[in-house]
Formats: structure tokens, C-alpha cells, sequence
């Protein structure tokens, strides 16, 4: 053999071997206590990823509908190279705002129970925050793989970020009377907070192996994850599994009317008679697909994981986990069902009657609507000022009940897209600064955009590692206090911002403490 040959043959092996090595310094291995699992390190090894790691058994054939179990160990090294299926749901459709950047990506299966980790450190002595984060969806969508919830950037910044999916629709939430009978608890319905409740205490277990600290493990979510912020709040089954709370579009008024155990069996009842399953094993039989449809799910005041009134238990001392929150709405979340038929003056006027009742003059003569222009400027202002009005109320009470500080947010920064200014400061359009993933979206970015990303995650990273979002070079900002009622504003100009004027605040006061709103809508 020639030696042009020959080194043609030494080279070709050291590249193949180099190949071959830089793809094993890429693979990261942990030890869980479920076995091992490796990663995959990017940004030149800034962060390593772990994905689809099982935090539960498939809730699967006789575990459906039951409290997520125990995962079965594994015995070689798992790799988790890509995100696990999404819970069972309906179709993948975007509308509206929310475009392919906020839909799940893997197929759906009833075996979803995965949790995907980023992180810039696996050695356990690094002791990073933990920031645990709960998909929004309407409890009957969502999972932990949205590109937007990506914890590349956040996990750039010294932190560690977990997501992960539970169950949704009625898979999640379905309440029954057989299904109350079978449980050792005697409650039933609630079997998504479960799933929430399993991750966290999979990361309670796990997360010092992949560098984080399990005493500094935050909760955020947004929407229906805001909502599951608030239930875990009130849950004593989630008590020492996290220190701080982040709940975005948000805990404010009244909230969601939450539904009793019996009210929810009764409705169990009859979406399973409408199956034409009439066993709780008939229903068990139920294909994936056929269970899908129907009814309402949500989560319950059960008696067990949430034992009365989130709202109630929230501002009550002594009476849920008491620790640093934050809680906050975007300008145009009241738009979230899409805008409807044009505003007009008359159509304004029915929704005042219709909403506030014997309040509705009242309210008509501090949002009037004399024009169809006025009607529409109304719309925006009564709508903004209720959630603001509604949050701070809820917040002061909770100020004066709890040892821990809670901070309050208004988030204005509209996503600069020309193709739709209606959309405004939409419901979830905050999550690509708060994940720090602007290029996640095709848009117009600004420097303004990128100075707000910068914020919030510094925002959100001060609250998971001190339960404190201050941190250096942003506004300051201060905790609710029980004689104040002061928002942050955040977007372009940051910084504290009146709830409402003194009437408007008075009267939106008035109507929080009615029973007029017991039935209001979330925005």
C-alpha cells in the first residue's frame, strides 16, 4: 500500500474517531432512581437536555383513572433524546394567536406521563434553582413539548427548567361515583393535579442529579397551569414540594367557580351514560379515542388533593402552603375568545346588564358607551381594570393572612406582528419572553423585545432561586402590601402603576365581594 494511501486510511480513522468522540462527549449520563438516562448537550455544552423521562407508570387499561403510580425501573441507559407523547386530546389546530409555536408536537397517547429537564450543570453540587413549569389549555390541552416552553435560554441564565404533561379532558378530570367508591380517599376527579403532584415529588427525588436543589423548586403555569398553581396552593398533598409560586393569566376575583365532588359525579354520571358505559369497567374498556368528547373537566373541590374553595383557602391563614407568589394578567387576556361581532354601543350596554345586574348603572356610568367608538374604548378599560382590580383584592387579602410576599404584574408589550395588531397583548403572548425564546416565532422582533425577555427571565429566576423577583439592572419591584394596591407594569415602561382610579377601584370592589360575580367569567 502507498503511503499516500496510508495516510489517507489515518486520517479517515481519526476523523471517524474524533466523530465518534465528540458524539459521546454530547451524551450526558444520569443516575435516577428509576435508572440511568442520557442527555444531549447544545450551545457547545452551555446546556444539556433530558427528555421524556417517565415520573409514573402509563396511566394505562386498570390505571385509568386512578393516582398516577410509581414508574417501573429500567435496568440500561435510557436515552432521552426526545420528548415522550402528549396526553390524550383533540385535534392540533392553531387559531387565532396561537400559532404552531403553541402546539404540542408529539402525537397524543394515554402514556404520557414524561418530564423533559434543562439544565447547564448535572453535578449534584451545583444546587441550582429548580423552575417547574404547568402547561395552560384549558385542562383539555396542552403538553410539556411546546416550542415555546423550551428551557434552553432560561437554563443559559443558572437555572434548572422542568416541564412535563398530565392529564387532560376526562382523562384527567372525569368524576364518578364508582370511581369515589374505589378510592381508599373517597374522591374522585382530580387525577391531573395528581399527575402534578407525582412530577413534583419525581424532582423532590431526582433533580440534585441533574444540579438542581430541591429546596429552591418553584411552580409556574399559565392559564389553566395558573389555575393549577392556585390548586396547589390550596393542596395539602403538595405541601414542602415547592417553596415559591408563579401563576400567570392569574389568580384574581373570584376565579373559576370550582365545582363540588358531587356536583362533579353527577356530571360523571351522565357523560358516561351518554358513552353508553355503564360500569366503571365499560368505561375502562372505552378505546383512547372514544373518550374524548363530551362534558366539562376541570379540577374539583374533592375533599382530598383540594379540600375546599382555592380561593377561599388561599387567603385564609394557616389553611394552604404558604409561600412568596406571583401573580399577574396580560392587557388583552379578555380577548382570548376572540374579538366577536364589532363592540357597539348597544351591544355593550346588554353585556353590562347581562354581567353585573342591579351593579350594571353603576358601572355604566364609570365605563359609559354612549357611541359605538366609546363602547369599544369601555370594553378595554373595564376589562383591564377588573383584572388588575381583581388580582390586587385577591392579593391583599392574601398579604394580610400569609407570612409570604406576593408580587402583582400587569404585562402590556403587545408582539409586534403587522399582520394582526387586534391581537394586542394577547393571552400567552408573554411566554416567549418569560422562556426567553423570541426566535422561537417568525416576527419582527425589537430591541424593546429583547431588553423585556432579558427582564422577565431575570424576574422569573429571582423568584425561583430567592422567592424574590428583584434582581440587577430591572425596575424595582415591590410586594403587595394589605393597605396598597399598586401593579407592575411590565413591558416597554416598567415600572409601578395604579390598579384603578379611586371610583372605578371602589366599585370593582363592591362587585368582587357580591354574589353578582360568583358567576363572572375568568376575564
Amino acid at each position: 500500500m502507498s503511503k499516500g494511501l496510508v495516510r489517507f486510511g489515518v486520517g479517515i480513522f481519526v476523523a471517524i474517531a474524533g466523530f465518534a468522540f465528540m458524539a459521546q462527549a454530547a451524551e450526558v449520563v444520569v443516575v435516577t432512581q428509576g435508572g440511568k438516562v442520557s442527555g444531549v448537550a447544545s450551545d457547545n455544552g452551555a446546556v444539556t437536555s433530558f427528555k421524556g423521562i417517565p415520573f409514573a407508570a402509563p396511566p394505562v387499561g386498570p390505571l385509568r383513572w386512578r393516582a398516577p403510580q410509581p414508574a417501573a425501573p429500567w435496568t440500561s441507559v435510557r436515552k432521552a433524546d426526545h420528548f415522550g407523547a402528549s396526553c390524550m386530546q383533540g385535534p392540533n389546530t392553531p387559531m387565532g394567536p396561537w400559532t404552531k409555536e403553541y402546539m404540542y408536537v408529539t402525537p397524543a397517547s394515554e402514556d404520557c406521563l414524561y418530564l423533559n429537564i434543562w439544565t447547564p450543570k448535572t453535578a449534584a453540587a451545583a444546587r441550582l434553582p429548580v423552575l417547574v413549569y404547568i402547561y395552560g389549555g384549558g385542562f383539555t390541552s396542552g403538553s410539556g413539548d411546546v416550542p415555546v416552553y423550551d428551557g434552553t435560554a432560561l437554563a443559559k441564565t443558572g437555572m434548572v427548567v422542568v416541564t412535563f404533561n398530565y392529564r387532560v379532558g376526562p382523562f384527567g378530570f372525569l368524576a364518578h361515583p364508582e370511581l369515589t367508591a374505589q378510592s381508599d380517599h373517597h374522591a374522585s376527579g382530580n387525577y391531573g393535579l395528581m399527575d402534578q403532584i407525582a412530577a413534583l415529588h419525581w424532582v423532590q427525588g431526582n433533580i440534585g442529579a441533574f444540579g438542581g436543589d430541591p429546596a429552591r423548586v418553584a411552580i409556574a403555569g399559565q392559564s389553566a397551569g395558573a389555575m393549577s398553581v392556585e390548586d396547589l396552593l390550596a393542596s395539602p398533598l403538595a405541601k414542602g414540594l415547592f417553596h415559591a409560586a408563579i401563576a400567570d393569566s392569574g389568580i384574581g376575583g373570584r376565579g373559576v367557580p370550582v365545582r363540588s365532588l358531587a356536583e362533579a359525579e353527577k356530571a360523571g354520571a351522565a357523560w358516561a351514560a351518554a358513552k353508553k358505559a355503564d360500569s366503571l369497567a365499560a368505561l375502562r374498556a372505552l378505546p383512547a379515542a372514544n373518550v374524548l368528547g363530551g362534558g366539562q373537566f376541570s379540577p374539583i373541590v374533592d375533599g382530598w388533593v383540594v379540600p375546599d374553595q382555592p380561593m377561599m383557602l388561599t387567603t385564609s391563614a394557616g389553611r394552604d402552603n404558604d409561600v412568596p407568589v406571583i401573580t399577574g394578567f396580560q392587557a388583552d387576556d379578555f380577548r382570548m375568545a376572540g374579538s366577536g361581532p364589532p363592540m357597539t354601543a348597544a351591544r355593550f350596554e346588554q353585556m353590562a346588564r347581562t354581567m353585573y345586574g342591579g351593579m350594571a348603572d353603576e358601572f355604566l356610568k364609570l365605563y359609559p358607551a354612549k357611541t359605538d367608538e366609546e363602547a369599544k374604548q369601555s370594553e378595554t378599560l373595564s376589562a383591564r381594570d377588573r383584572a388588575r382590580s381583581g388580582m390586587v383584592l385577591w392579593a391583599t387579602k392574601r398579604a394580610a393572612t400569609h407570612k409570604s410576599p406576593v408580587y402583582v404584574y400587569f404585562f402590556d408589550r403587545a408582539i409586534p406582528w403587522p399582520a394582526h395588531p387586534e391581537f394586542g397583548a394577547f393571552h400567552s403572548g408573554e411566554l416567549p419572553y418569560t422562556f426567553g425564546n423570541l426566535k422561537v416565532l417568525d416576527r419582527p422582533w425589537e430591541p424593546a423585545d429583547q431588553k423585556i425577555a432579558h427582564m422577565m427571565m431575570t424576574y422569573w429566576k429571582g423568584m425561583t432561586a430567592r422567592g424574590n423577583p428583584n434582581g440587577a439592572g430591572e425596575p424595582r419591584w415591590e410586594p403587595v402590601s394589605s393597605a396598597g394596591r399598586s401593579v407592575m407594569r411590565l413591558g416597554v415602561d416598567s415600572g409601578p402603576m395604579a390598579t384603578a382610579d379611586d371610583a372605578r377601584f371602589a366599585f370593582w370592589k363592591k362587585y368582587f365581594e357580591s354574589e353578582q360575580s360568583k358567576t363572572a367569567p375568568i376575564f
